[in-house]
């Protein structure tokens, strides 16, 4: 594959552009630029210099192909390009790689990414690598860290995480800092411009305002739209559905380009499309983009920018299984010098110690939250709670507004639909089993941020909020025998319909004691029971 040239001297093919075809070459296919002057005023004076961070979490997939694209035409335009391996990030962003297996992924995202770069012909002399904790732990940087921290508010920098950093209720500390970080890097890189995803911007904007306040200067943001993942969504390296990973299998590619959505004529939120407009067209400028199918069906066609694609795909001139097969064919192309690269004995082993496979559990326990296992209750994060006030909807005859210490800084609202049926005044001071990872809902405008868990019989009607052991206080874990180790999500998705599928086998047992599948609901302290429903469900 001839990729737009890259291979043909890049080094002296940018030296011999102007400043306005370099600016060309940088802005083309960006979503959005935040100090453009200043980009061109560089460009007149000198080369840019770049960098582009991922945190080393899950696997790079092939929407990773985006930015490598981008990378490529930074250095057709002479920049000076620097790789962040964010390490760091990834240990803060709530923990989502232990560090123990941080060192191995940052390995495994180095030999990748470079061997993406190769693929598509980026000489690897022209880029700088550097790992975030090789500087990010440094007197000076902790520093800056310090000092930041004492201009930020909790406010802004939750907002500034908010498109890039897993949202809680209750948030760690780690999560907050992660903004302030990335806002350093750019100093610390000594760079002009970062790029991005057009999701970073509020964190962009967050070091628009706050590097400043520290001495330094603002730094040029470029940002790329976001492709959606197979699925239609954003392409997430946890949901695997929704990507391809690089080390796939032509059969894995296969499969899940077949289930990938691409609708007829439809162009929006179309992942396929979307990964020949940000890719495949960019990498294969000069040659176009072959659309094969037999005679019968209008034979081959030849597209040569990506407009006269999309115009046809909606014309419905190209039909989606055809689309697929020219695609799956481009993408093979991309990724078996990958897959070469990762047969080697080295490179296996790597990829096995940075993303262990978990092993199957024996019967009675559960895999970790997001596990390959069978759907668990400890996915449920239920806990003890103590109503402190409780008073009815203002809005619905038929429900109460409790106010619920759960043990977290500040008591959660809980709206529940037991008026008519359990004693207002029996509710007061009253200890119960509250599901705190759902997500929050309005009903009829007031916002229910955790369930009271009761035993609940249609005929004859009957509801009773469950007992927790006495002796139980409010934030007390509560868990089913078999599960103790299991850890909840963080929020439960409705498309997923956990807490759905799971409640159709939650009931309370013929000795009134709570129970999942046979295993009994439970604290420290000892059983959750029922005051007097027997064998009925738990709702």
């Amino acid at each position: 594959m001839d990729v737009n040239g890259l291979t043909e001297k890049m080094a002296s093919t940018s030296v011999s552009l102007s400043p306005e075809e370099k600016l060309e070459i940088i802005k083309r296919n960006l979503q959005e630029i935040i100090g453009e002057e200043k980009l061109k005023t560089i460009l007149k004076e000198r080369d840019v210099k770049v960098y582009w961070g991922t945190a080393t979490t899950g696997k790079p997939h092939v929407a990773y192909f985006v930015p490598m694209s981008k990378i490529a035409d930074f250095l057709r335009a002479g920049c000076e390009v620097t790789i962040l391996f964010a390490d760091l990030h990834a240990y803060l962003d709530n923990m989502k790689a232990p560090w123990d297996l941080l060192s191995l992924r940052v390995q495994y995202y180095e030999r990748v990414i470079k061997a993406m770069l190769k693929s598509i012909g980026v000489p690897l002399d022209k880029l700088k690598f550097v790992k975030g904790s090789d500087y990010q732990l440094s007197k000076e940087y902790t520093l800056d860290v310090y000092r930041m921290s004492s201009m930020v508010t909790e406010h802004d920098a939750k907002k500034a995480g908010a498109e890039v950093v897993k949202q809680v209720g209750n948030p760690l500390l780690s999560g907050l800092l992660y903004p302030g970080l990335q806002a350093l890097d750019e100093e610390y890189l000594k760079v002009d411009a970062q790029f991005g995803g057009v999701d970073q911007r509020k964190i962009f904007t967050f070091a628009e305002k706050y590097l400043p306040h520290l001495g330094y200067t603002k730094r040029i943001h470029l940002m790329n739209p976001m492709v959606p993942g197979l699925t239609g969504d954003k392409m997430s390296s946890s949901v695997e559905d929704s990507k391809i990973d690089l080390l796939d299998s032509p059969a894995a590619l296969k499969k899940k380009l077949k289930k990938a959505f691409c609708e007829p004529g439809n162009v929006k939120d179309n992942g396929v499309l979307s990964f020949c407009q940000h890719v495949l067209f960019p990498l294969r400028a000069k040659e176009g983009f072959l659309v094969t199918r037999k005679p019968e069906f209008g034979g081959d066609s030849l597209y040569a920018t990506y407009d006269d694609l999309e115009k046809a795909f909606a014309k419905e001139e190209v039909h989606p299984g055809d689309l697929k097969v020219a695609v799956e064919g481009y993408l093979n192309e991309l990724l078996e010098p990958i897959r070469k690269e990762f047969e080697s004995a080295e490179n296996k082993k790597l990829v096995a110690q940075a993303y262990p496979v978990e092993k199957k559990k024996k019967p009675g326990t559960q895999p970790a939250a997001g596990g390959t296992g069978e759907l668990a209750p400890s996915l449920l994060d239920l806990r003890v709670g103590k109503i402190l006030e409780v008073k009815k909807h203002p809005d619905a005859e038929s429900l109460y507004i409790e106010t619920v210490d759960i043990g977290e800084e500040k008591p959660r609202t809980v709206v529940s639909g037991l008026a008519g049926l359990y004693p207002m005044e029996n509710l007061h001071e009253r200890l119960g089993v509250f599901l705190c990872n759902l997500k929050a809902v309005k009903m009829r405008g007031v916002e229910s941020q955790a369930m009271l868990m009761c035993a609940s019989v249609d005929e004859p009607r009957a509801v009773e909020p469950l007992d927790p052991p006495q002796g139980s206080a409010p934030g007390d874990r509560v868990v089913f025998e078999g599960f103790e180790e299991g850890t909840p999500e963080e929020e439960l998705k409705p498309k997923k319909k956990v807490w759905e599928k799971l409640q159709v086998d939650l009931r309370v047992d013929g000795d009134s004691k709570a129970e999942w599948q046979g295993h009994i609901m439970k604290t420290k302290l000892g059983n959750v029971t029922a005051n007097s429903l027997k064998c009925v469900p738990i709702k």
